[in-house]
C-alpha cells in the first residue's frame, strides 16, 4: 500500500474513539469496517487468512469421557505453511487488555494446531499485540489507539506485515513503546477539535478512584493529547488536580509532568499511578479486612478505647462559614474510631506502593464516612465537596465503614487493572509528580515541553486548600502558609483578592510559555464567566508572544484560540 498510513486513509471519517457509543457497531462491524482495511494495509490476501478455523481441545475430560470443546478464532494468518499469528475481534465496549479476553486468544495461539508466534486483539478502538511464548508478567509488544496508527505503523508493520514473516527474516522482539514520528504530523497546523461528548464514567481509572473537585472528563483530555502531541512527547499540567492529564498522557505513551500546590493532588496521582501486584494488593486488603472485623469498635466502651489507642486528627480549625469549628466535629465518635483503626491497619503494610494504594481507598472512604454526607433520592449521596463548604447534613447518612472501604478498594483495583498495560514498573519513570506552583517552573528548562493541557482554579468558586483540610489532616499531608499565599483563587480563608488571583494566573501563563517548545500547543481549560478574565488571558498571552488566529466556538461551551506559530488554545 503506497499511500501513507493514517487513520483517515484507512477508515475515512469514522470516529474510532467513540465506537463504543454506537450500540449497532458490534464485533462483526469491527471485522468488516476496521480490521479488513488494516489487513489489506499489512498486505494480506485471502489465501493468507483463515477465518473462524475450528479448533478442538483434545485435553478436556470428565472422568474418562472426552468432552469435545470447539474454539473459533476470528483470524489465523497462514504464511509459508505455518500460522504466524492469530487475531480476535472484540466489540468496542470490550477491553483488548482484559485478562479473560487475553486468556481466550492465548488459548488459540498456543493450541497444538496453531502454535503461532503472536496473538492480537482489536476492538475497533484499540489494538494490542503479544508474544505467545512471553512470560506471565510480560507487557504487550504493542498496545495503542487505532486513531493514532500513524505513530505505530512502523512497528506494527515490522511485527505483523506479510513480508515480516518471510523465510530467512531475522526477528527482533522489542517491548519498548513505538515512538515513530511519521512525516506529515505538523504541530503548527493541528486541527481544532469539534465537540467531544463527556464520558466521565467510562474510564475505571478515574471514575470512583478519587473524590477530587471538578475533574476534567478523561475522554476530552485524551482526545486533546492525541491531537496536539505524539507518542513519547512530554505533556505538562501545572494545575494538575486529580491527575487526569498525567494519567491520560501515560495511557497514550507520552511522558507526563503533574504539578499542583495541594499535597492531596500529589498524593492522589502518586497513589493511583504506583504499580502494584494485583494479587498482593488483594491479599493486603483481605488482611486488613480480617483484622478490622476482629477489632471494629462498635460499643461506647470500644469506641472510647479506640480513640485513645489510634490516631485521629484533632484541633485543626475549619474555614469561616463551616457549620462546625474543628476537624473532629465533622465526625461522630464512632466514625473517628473506625477510621482511625482502618488507617492504623493500612500503615502496617510493608509494601509502599500497596500502602499508598490502600490509602487512596481510605481517602475516598473519608469522603463518605462523615457528618456532611447524606443520601440522595436516586441512591447516591453528596458531601461537603458538593456544597463547597463544610456543611453538616440535616440527616447525615450512617454508612458502614468497612463496606464503604471495600467498595472503594474494588474501584481502585479495577482502575489499576485498566492501567496496568500502560502504567507499570517499566513506564512509571515517565511520570514526574511535584508539589509546586505554576508561577515557578524554574526547574524545567526553557522550551522543554511538547504540550500543555491545564485546568486552573475558577476564581472564587472553589477554595481547594480550605476544602482539602478534611483529607490532608487524616493523611498527614502538610499545607504551609506559603502554599496559601501561592494559591490562585479569590476569597477563601486568606481573603485573596481578584488582583491576587489575576497576578498569579498571569505569572503562570508566562511560565508555561517559557517552558513550551517553539511551534507547540497549550490548551487552557476554564469555566470562568467573568469577561475581565478572558481579557487577562488574551493580553497576557499576547505579551508573552502568542499570536491568535481565531476562535472556534463548540456546542458544549468550549472555545479554542490558535496562534500562527506557537499555537495557544483555550477551552471555556
Amino acid at each position: 500500500m503506497s499511500e501513507k498510513i493514517t487513520s483517515k486513509n484507512l477508515w475515512g471519517k469514522l470516529n474510532l474513539s467513540s465506537l463504543d457509543q454506537h450500540p449497532e457497531f458490534k464485533e462483526d462491524s469491527v471485522r468488516e469496517v476496521v480490521i479488513a482495511p488494516l489487513l489489506k494495509a499489512l498486505q494480506y490476501k485471502e489465501e493468507n487468512i483463515n477465518r473462524s478455523k475450528t479448533l478442538v481441545n483434545p485435553f478436556l475430560k470428565v472422568g474418562t469421557k472426552k468432552i469435545p470443546i470447539h474454539q473459533y478464532p476470528d483470524y489465523c494468518f497462514n504464511v509459508d505453511g505455518y500460522f504466524a499469528w492469530v487475531l480476535d475481534a472484540k466489540s468496542p465496549k470490550e477491553s483488548v487488555t482484559d485478562s479473560e479476553n487475553l486468556g481466550q486468544v492465548y488459548s488459540y495461539a498456543a493450541h497444538p494446531e496453531i502454535k503461532s508466534t503472536y496473538f492480537a486483539l482489536c476492538n475497533g478502538k484499540d489494538f494490542s499485540l503479544y508474544r505467545t511464548q512471553a512470560q506471565a508478567n510480560d507487557l504487550p509488544l504493542l498496545n495503542f489507539s487505532l486513531s493514532e496508527i500513524e505513530h505505530y505503523w512502523e512497528k506494527l508493520s515490522m511485527f505483523l506485515s506479510l513480508n515480516s514473516f518471510q523465510a530467512g527474516k531475522i526477528f527482533t522482539y522489542e517491548t519498548t513503546t513505538a515512538t515513530a514520528k511519521p512525516e506529515g504530523f505538523d504541530y503548527s497546523t493541528r486541527p481544532l477539535l469539534e465537540e467531544i461528548p463527556v464520558r466521565k464514567q467510562a474510564a475505571k481509572r478515574h471514575f470512583g478512584c478519587n473524590a477530587y473537585f471538578t475533574r476534567q472528563s478523561w475522554d476530552i483530555v485524551n482526545e486533546y493529547i492525541k491531537n496536539f502531541s505524539k507518542p513519547n512527547d512530554l505533556v505538562l499540567d501545572c494545575f494538575g488536580g486529580s491527575g487526569v492529564t498525567a494519567i491520560e498522557a501515560l495511557m497514550l505513551d507520552r511522558k507526563a509532568i503533574h504539578i499542583d500546590l495541594n499535597p492531596l493532588s500529589e498524593f492522589i496521582v502518586t497513589s493511583l499511578a504506583s504499580p502494584v501486584n494485583q494479587n498482593e494488593f488483594i491479599d493486603a486488603f483481605n488482611r486488613i479486612k480480617k483484622d478490622y472485623e476482629k477489632e471494629e469498635p462498635i460499643t461506647k466502651e470500644e469506641i472510647k478505647k479506640a480513640l485513645k489507642k489510634y490516631f485521629s486528627p484533632k484541633g485543626f480549625k475549619l474555614p469561616k462559614g463551616s457549620d462546625v469549628e474543628t476537624i473532629e466535629d465533622l465526625f461522630t465518635d464512632k466514625q473517628l474510631a473506625q477510621l482511625a483503626l482502618l488507617k492504623y491497619l493500612i500503615h502496617k503494610e510493608k509494601n509502599g506502593n500497596i500502602e499508598m494504594s490502600l490509602l487512596l481507598a481510605f481517602y475516598n472512604t473519608i469522603s463518605i464516612i462523615n457528618k456532611t454526607f447524606h443520601e440522595t433520592p436516586k441512591g447516591g449521596g453528596n458531601h461537603f465537596g458538593y456544597y463547597y463548604r463544610y456543611r453538616i447534613a440535616p440527616r447525615p447518612a450512617d454508612r458502614d465503614t468497612l463496606k464503604t472501604f471495600e467498595g472503594k478498594f474494588k474501584r481502585i483495583l479495577e482502575g489499576k487493572k485498566e492501567m496496568s498495560s500502560k502504567i507499570n514498573n517499566q513506564t512509571f519513570k515517565n511520570l514526574t509528580i511535584k508539589k509546586g506552583t505554576a508561577t515557578n517552573l524554574k526547574w524545567l528548562q526553557k522550551e522543554s515541553v511538547d504540550y500543555i493541557y491545564t485546568d486552573p482554579p475558577y476564581g472564587k468558586k472553589i477554595p481547594y486548600l480550605d476544602l482539602s483540610i478534611i483529607w490532608n489532616t487524616w493523611l498527614d499531608l502538610k499545607v504551609t502558609e506559603q502554599d496559601y499565599m501561592q494559591e490562585a483563587i479569590e476569597g477563601g480563608e486568606h481573603n485573596k483578592t481578584k488582583k491576587d488571583y489575576n497576578k498569579l494566573i498571569s505569572e503562570s501563563i508566562k511560565e508555561m510559555y517559557r517552558v513550551l517548545k517553539y511551534d507547540r500547543w497549550m490548551s487552557f481549560v476554564f469555566a470562568h464567566k467573568d469577561p475581565e478574565f478572558w481579557h487577562l488571558i488574551i493580553e497576557t498571552a499576547e505579551d508573552c508572544g502568542f499570536e491568535y488566529k481565531g476562535a472556534v466556538p463548540q456546542k458544549n461551551g468550549q472555545s479554542s484560540f490558535k496562534k500562527r506559530q506557537n499555537p495557544f488554545t483555550v477551552l471555556s
